[in-house]
């Protein structure tokens, strides 16, 4: 086939492919230009086939001047910037002067807007691309967009589109996130004549977190205190995140926002869920939406048709920012869990049936706001169990875990033991041989250094054979072996090998759940528990402690 210069129509139709994926695509697109003009009330409303047949968005922005609005419509133009180096100081949403050409290009567009210092708004429709229809129509100051029979001149696109449900569960994303980044905004979602989202604008993030995901994971919120430059200089990171009692099974809960645009950067979101490390556990995300506020200059936001993706000058910079701001505000503000609610159902037994059952509601904490970083002093009453030490502290009743706490504290030691280079070790009397398979065997080898940071001198002694002469004096009375053998036969997996050799020192080398304490052994637990940076959770993120608060055993027992 020979070279050739493609028609204009097939060149709109590819460029429009890159900016519009799907209706949620061009939903995104329309709400960064209402955000762009300033706009205070945003609607969005989505009528038919997941917003195929129609998607309306409508706001009280600047709106666009009438010999302006035909332009708008043409490719590249816009009003965001207007040389190459404005895009090294751009904070708008859209710059690219793609999106009205490239959504014009695949489906039917009617336009409504109007400026402030106009009389009478001006009407555009389009058709492929090409007006159609042009007049002036009443309304007031800003634009209303109205896009119709999206992808019918382009039946392939359509194939690709899923399930109604789900186009309109990513437009209720693309609203969300937007939403919450900018919370003085006040947004309004319909689909098929249901409202599905109204938030109240008032500036507040944590109020339009009780709109999107609920009152009670807003609750459970904790703000991030401007952390990274001091008195507004950049960089800073900000927003809330969810304390570690709340969780969600994937990554979807997690809004990265750079200078409030929404982005997806996976090593971003690595450092949200690193800072998260040994406060959940396997398989649970954490909710978070956290916005870094950097100097333009700092940012490449030209990646993409879409904006979706951005460059960092530094990125290694920013991620240890984000990742300590997270980190610092766990530590500072989480509580410990408190039993809130303890609902008992009592059903008398019959023959053949069941005995009494309780029903125990999940934990909820306080408001995020009200900071609890570390452990009241607590008073010792028992044990129960041998598995359980029962507490006394000042606003109630505490049940810690004796196993699970004791690996916490285990876990921070062995730590600062290896970042002070002074592991605690115990030699042999002979030196033990042990057996590994041939996968054992490689993953050995190769980590014979990392084991010695810890404790374990061990060397080759044939073909699969190992010697070793030393092990981690914290180990030296227990089962050493075992542990060895689980870390060799673990998979690889998101802790790195000497976080997993930590882990693993520290469960094994820890107090057993059965093993009966005297009165000064769990003195001396909860005492090295109390000087632990982070109390609540175990290294593999399973709470150590819990709490009942006074003012709920008093309604258990009728006392209010």
């Amino acid at each position: 086939m020979p070279i050739r210069v493609l028609d204009p129509q097939v060149i709109s139709r590819i460029a429009a492919g890159e900016v519009v994926e799907r209706p949620a695509s061009v939903v995104k697109e329309l709400v960064e230009n209402s955000l762009d003009a300033g706009a205070t009330q945003v609607s969005v409303e989505v009528r038919g086939e997941g917003g195929v047949n129609q998607l309306r968005v409508i706001d009280n922005g600047s709106g666009i001047p009438s010999d302006e609005v035909e332009l708008a419509f043409a490719r590249y133009t816009t009003s965001k910037i207007a040389s190459l180096d404005d895009l090294g100081s751009l904070l708008s949403l859209g710059f690219r002067g793609e999106a009205l050409f490239s959504i014009a290009a695949v489906a039917e567009v009617d336009i409504v807007t109007c400026t402030a210092d106009e009389v009478i708004g001006s009407y555009l429709s389009l058709k492929g691309g090409e007006v159609i229809n042009r007049g002036s129509q009443g309304r007031s100051p800003g634009t209303t967009v109205t896009v119709s029979h999206l992808f019918r001149r382009v039946p392939a696109r359509l194939k690709f589109l899923k399930s109604p449900t789900t186009e309109n569960s990513h437009i209720a994303n693309v609203v969300s996130r937007y939403a919450l980044a900018f919370p003085e905004v006040r947004f309004r979602l319909s689909i098929d004549g249901r409202e599905t989202l109204r938030t109240p604008g008032s500036g507040r993030l944590l109020d339009t977190m009780a709109k999107v995901y609920g009152l009670e994971l807003a609750q459970n919120m904790l703000e991030i205190k401007s952390q990274g430059g001091k008195g507004g200089v950049l960089p800073m990171v900000t927003g809330m995140i969810g304390s570690p009692v709340i969780n969600r099974s994937n990554r979807d809960y997690i809004s990265l926002l750079v200078n409030r645009r929404w982005v997806g950067n996976r090593r971003l979101v690595w450092a949200v869920e690193q800072a998260y490390h040994g406060l959940l556990g396997v398989g649970k995300h954490p909710v978070a939406v956290v916005n870094v506020s950097l100097s333009p200059q700092e940012v490449d936001v030209n990646i993409h048709p879409t904006k979706a993706e951005v460059k960092f000058r530094d990125e290694g910079a920013v991620f240890s920012l984000v990742q300590r701001a997270v980190r610092n505000t766990l530590v500072e503000l989480t509580p410990v869990p408190e039993i809130s609610k303890l609902a008992t159902t009592y059903r008398i037994a019959e023959p053949g049936r069941g005995i009494s059952t309780a029903t125990y509601l999940s934990p909820s904490l306080p408001l995020a706001q009200t900071p609890a970083a570390s452990l009241p002093v607590l008073r010792i009453i028992g044990q129960f169990r041998s598995s359980y030490i029962i507490a006394e502290g000042p606003d109630g009743l505490y049940l810690i875990d004796q196993h699970a706490a004791h690996e916490r504290i285990r876990f921070e030691q062995i730590k600062e033991q290896r970042l002070h280079r002074q592991v605690e070790v115990q030699g042999l009397l002979e030196p033990v041989t042990i057996e590994a398979s041939p996968q054992q065997k490689e993953r050995l080898r190769t980590r014979l250094d990392n084991l010695a940071e810890f404790g374990f001198v061990i060397e080759p002694f044939g073909e699969k054979t190992f010697l070793v002469r030393t092990v981690p004096a914290l180990l030296a009375a227990r089962d050493w072996r075992a542990m060895l053998r689980e870390l060799l036969d673990s998979a690889e997996g998101k802790e790195d090998w000497e976080e997993r050799i930590m882990m693993l020192i520290a469960c094994h080398s820890a107090i057993r759940a059965g093993q009966l304490l005297s009165d000064s052994e769990m003195d001396e637990l909860v005492r090295q528990l109390e000087q632990v940076a982070i109390p609540n959770t175990c290294p593999h993120g399973r709470p150590t402690i819990i709490r009942f608060g006074l003012g709920q055993l008093n309604r258990e027992f009728g006392r209010t």
